[in-house]
């Protein structure tokens, strides 16, 4: 039996699982995801890559602002299974309820670790040393629902979100099919969370972004990294945000903020950063000597 599907996603990091499900030659009844938005520049209004690929593909793709606000659509589709994907809405307990095999989610951390909506983000924040993906059956509660398939793997202190993220979409595609054959061949079983166990990854704030130089050297380079490629860890000098992309953790005593050289070594509540990459608003990001070459950071000097 081949499966229908309803597609629903929004960023890069759900097209790898689109694009499997889409060369399986499954039936893909419709693509939902979040509808166009301004660029960051505000010139142009941009399709979400779903979207993109929805469009190069010829899918049928809807694009409501509020979901629910295309329910009478939804209930009419002939569907059996919906896949979730970083959609970017909260999906009815209605909705929930109309395919015969639910709706699976692709969830970007080993539940019932990092429910919530920056699992990548938190857990190289947290300098956690594996994540992984969870497939998942959607219910009411927040990533709650009990687990079809886990696949880890491992972190180490140069894990970057964007590096982790590419890696686990393109796991997360292939466990999705995986999952539907499951499905397909009645051999599904689903293991409940331990709602004991959960934690929560929140949202990343600015506050998040802001470098506090009191921290460990090696949460500040997890920070770093866990910020990178956006929104970026940063500091402020002269007035400038500056964001810091790159950088190693290593010893050195000194005031938290003291620059302790001329290469922008940094003293932390414990340790030191070495800058290696770094970038002014609206610049490019430059290796630190580069960098320095056109706008010094003596030593001495003390960031906030």
């Amino acid at each position: 039996m081949t499966l229908k599907v309803v597609f629903m996603g929004t960023p890069q990091f759900a097209v790898p699982a689109l694009k499997k499900i889409c060369e399986s030659e499954m039936d893909i009844v419709t693509v939902y995801s979040q509808p166009p938005r301004k660029s960051n520049r505000g010139m142009n209004i941009e399709k979400s890559p779903v979207h993109k690929f929805a469009d190069d593909n010829n899918l049928n793709i809807r694009t409501p602002s509020k979901l629910d606000d295309d329910w009478e659509y939804f209930k009419s589709l002939k569907f059996d299974l919906a896949i979730v994907v970083a959609y970017g809405q909260i999906i009815s307990k209605n909705f929930l309820e109309i395919p015969e095999h639910g709706f699976l989610n692709i969830h970007a951390s080993i539940l019932p670790k990092w429910r919530g909506a920056a699992p990548i983000q938190r857990s190289i924040m947290e300098q956690d040393t594996f994540t992984g993906i969870s497939i998942m059956q959607i219910e009411e509660q927040l990533d709650a629902g009990p687990v079809l398939i886990r696949q880890e793997i491992e972190l180490n202190e140069n894990s970057t979100a964007g590096q982790v993220e590419q890696r686990l979409s393109e796991i997360g595609a292939d466990k999705i099919l995986e999952a539907i054959h499951l499905i397909e061949k009645k051999e599904a079983v689903y293991i409940p969370q331990d709602h004991n166990a959960a934690t929560y990854a929140k949202k990343i704030k600015k506050e998040d972004e802001v470098i506090d130089w009191t921290r460990d050297a090696k949460a500040i380079v997890a920070q770093i990294n866990a910020l990178n490629p956006r929104p970026g860890a940063c500091f402020e000098y002269k007035g400038e945000k500056i964001k810091i992309w790159k950088a190693s953790h290593g010893s050195g005593d000194g005031e938290p903020g003291l620059v302790m050289n001329d290469q922008l070594q940094v003293a932390c509540g414990k340790g030191s950063i070495f800058v290696e990459e770094i970038q002014r608003p609206g610049k490019k990001i430059q290796p630190i000597k580069i960098f320095l070459l056109g706008f010094a950071i003596p030593e001495s000097t003390l960031l906030n």
